[in-house]
Order: C-alpha cells, then structure tokens, then sequence
C-alpha cells in the first residue's frame, strides 16, 4: 500500500468498540491534486490508507493489508471538511473496521484484514 501522512488530527478519543479521530481534511493536502479537476475529492485508497496506518498503530499491528472487505465509499470528502474516522478491533479475526462520518452523513466504510505477526499465528 503506498504510504501517504496522516492529514492533521484535532481530537482522539477511546470508545468502549473502538478509537474515534476527528480529522481536519486540508485543501491543500497534496491528494487533491488532479483528484479530480472539476471537484477535488479525497481519493478512496487516501482514506484507506489513513485507517491502515492508524488502526494498525492504535491496536498494535504491523500495516499490512491481507485482504479488504465490504468496501464503500457513499459520499464524497471534500477540502476544507473535518469528518470523523472511528476503528474498531476484532482481535480474533485480526480485522479492522472502520467508518468516516460526520454526524449522520457517511463517506466511507469497510474492514481491513491485517497480517497477524508470527506471535499471534502461534498463540
């Protein structure tokens, strides 16, 4: 997965299902670039990418991706938009799942199945 930085972070919190971000989504991040002319839109790897990097790092995991599921993406982010990113855990199955929203409007959602590490294949 192509690595991209994290857009700026105004708020974390622990919920009792998971970890909730709220994100500020900067015109100037360089994925609105060409993404698209008339409207620039926040790539779906972009967004995918981000719940990789944080979910992986807040739940102990390396970021590697084995497989996606029940990926969408129902509304588009645009510049200048804060939304929030919430990731839950299912440890057993080593799956994250994540949502961005804001308030009842959503934009993206899915699960991402991590690459257990060693230890957790043995254990």
């Amino acid at each position: 997965m192509i690595k991209s930085n994290l857009p700026p972070i105004l708020a974390k919190r622990s919920l009792e299902d998971g970890v909730e971000w709220q994100l500020r989504i900067d015109a100037d991040l360089p994925y609105f670039e060409g993404h698209f002319p008339e409207q620039a839109v926040l790539p779906g790897v972009t967004q995918l990418d981000w719940a990789v990097q944080l979910g992986a790092s807040e739940f102990g995991y390396a970021p590697q991706v084995q497989s996606l599921e029940v990926l969408k993406f129902q509304q588009l982010i645009l510049p200048g938009s804060e939304v929030q990113l919430k990731i839950s855990l299912n440890r057993a199955k080593h799956k994250l799942t994540f949502a961005y929203y804001q308030g009842e409007q959503r934009f993206g959602s899915g699960r991402i199945c991590l690459t257990p590490s060693d230890t957790e294949e043995r254990g």
